[in-house]
């Protein structure tokens, strides 16, 4: 006889499979993908999301990144979340460490392959906090295991929201304005600078830009905090200018995203 235990793995791990094998058939998700992606160790979180009843199962893709790919999954309860998972086998480490270095938060992260990716989880998990707990659109963070990241669904009836590089805006003064106060807010009340802000990491969502992608985000002591911010500005500076609105200069930007409002000052 079975535990329930084994019984429950059996379970989930059916729920894996099946889920794994519906991305191939219907999705069109290569072979190579699905093996780079969900190796041992991630299928282990994975599950462990499942018999802790965070997800129920994976449904489909939504995007590929640079490190990792993102899914939509379900919960127990039919409500859709996102479920970022980074890729051990293929991140580019190099570029990981030079945003984890510096970060008084990961000191003592050792710099194996997958320290560095499960320190990276753990960095976007601690940034998406620090933006909801200031009110700065972004996804809610539910959950992280190792380098698998449970947070918010945005989009409507399982349908995620574009990134606003797809979207025809409708006010561009008025989102521009938007994207420039919430680096404000980041910097002045969360001490975060995105450092890869554009328009492949933003969603549009209900008329309202959404700050994704948080993971290589600094603490704006980092030692290259004053650099990515300024490549931030000109970054998003440049895709507005493509709306021909007025964008203001790059150094008319920083000081508004760094100075302090009198409130602040008191």
């Amino acid at each position: 006889m079975c535990s329930d235990h084994d019984f429950l793995n059996k379970r989930q791990n059916k729920k894996l499979d099946n889920a794994i094998q519906r991305m191939i058939q219907r999705h069109g998700v290569d072979r190579k993908t699905v093996d780079e992606v969900f190796d041992k160790s991630t299928l282990f979180s994975i599950e462990k999301l499942i018999s802790n009843r965070i997800i129920d199962y994976i449904d489909f893709p939504i995007s590929t990144g640079k490190e990792g790919n993102v899914f939509l999954a379900m919960t127990p309860e039919k409500k859709p979340v996102a479920l970022k998972i980074y890729r051990i086998s293929t991140a580019t480490f190099k570029h990981m460490t030079q945003y984890i270095l510096g970060d008084p938060r990961f000191q003592s992260f050792h710099r194996s392959k997958r320290d560095i990716v499960f320190a990276w989880t753990a960095k976007e998990f601690k940034n998406l906090e620090l933006l909801h707990l200031n009110q700065i659109p972004s996804p809610t963070p539910i959950k992280k295991i190792n380098n698998v990241l449970v947070m918010e669904f945005i989009g409507s009836h399982r349908q995620p929201a574009p990134l606003l590089k797809d979207v025809e805006i409708p006010n561009p003064p008025l989102v521009f304005d938007q994207i420039i106060n919430y680096m404000k807010t980041m910097f002045a009340k969360a001490n975060l600078i995105h450092s890869d802000l554009s328009p492949f990491n933003i969603l549009y969502h209900n008329n309202t830009p959404i700050l994704i992608d948080l993971g290589q985000a600094v603490l704006k002591n980092h030692p290259q905090a004053t650099e990515f911010l300024y490549r931030d500005i000109h970054t998003i500076q440049k895709y507005f200018k493509r709306y021909k609105i007025d964008t203001r200069s790059t150094e008319a930007l920083f000081q508004q995203i760094t100075s302090k409002n009198k409130e602040e000052s008191t």
